[in-house]
């Protein structure tokens, strides 16, 4: 599954390629995206497009969610090929339900994933990477479940919910004592 808004910047187009590079090797493969557009944003793809795509085998585009963690939940693989982030909120909720996970190898993606340990961080466009390194997972449960349980663990290291309060706080005691002093 990819979480995000429908943008080409989210690398969606890539995951879509990779998704028919994978089915065309018949591979049983549901490929999600999960999220809608943002009319507002250049990148944004159309509508027209993610509805086509959506008439293809093995990819579904299921527009905006209310609740994303009962799809990941029931997800294998969390991808966002994206080509730039800040810190992604998919990732990490990807992350904290145990997910092995297929990002780019970019700011933001790299704070979440260790390459080769919770998941793999493939080049920014490149669908082949990107579809070899989904493959691997696909075809290797003990892998997905290995790399699943240090997701759940670096989500707890990292980013429970106590540590980046503290963190937050801290930030603001700085702030203040710069402006007072």
């Amino acid at each position: 599954v990819l979480v995000g808004r429908m943008l080409k910047d989210k690398g969606v187009r890539e995951f879509v390629a990779a998704a028919r590079k994978l089915n065309s090797k018949k591979l049983i493969g549901n490929f999600l995206l999960v999220g809608d557009t943002d009319a507002l944003n250049p990148s944004s793809l159309d509508k027209s497009t993610l509805k086509k795509w959506n008439t293809e085998k093995g990819i579904e585009w299921l527009g905006w969610v209310e609740n994303v963690s009962k799809i990941l939940k029931k997800t294998d693989i969390l991808c966002l090929p994206s080509y730039r982030e800040g810190l992604p909120k998919a990732l990490i909720e990807g992350a904290a339900c145990g997910l092995p996970i297929v990002t780019t190898d970019t700011v933001g993606c790299r704070d979440v994933v260790v390459d080769g340990v919770n998941g793999f961080l493939v080049p920014i466009k490149n669908v082949d990477e990107l579809a070899d390194k989904i493959f691997k997972l696909i075809k290797n449960k003990s892998l997905r479940e290995k790399m699943g349980k240090e997701s759940h663990k670096i989500a707890l290291l990292k980013f429970e919910s106590s540590i980046i309060i503290s963190q937050t706080l801290k930030i603001y005691d700085e702030l203040y004592f710069d402006i007072v002093v």
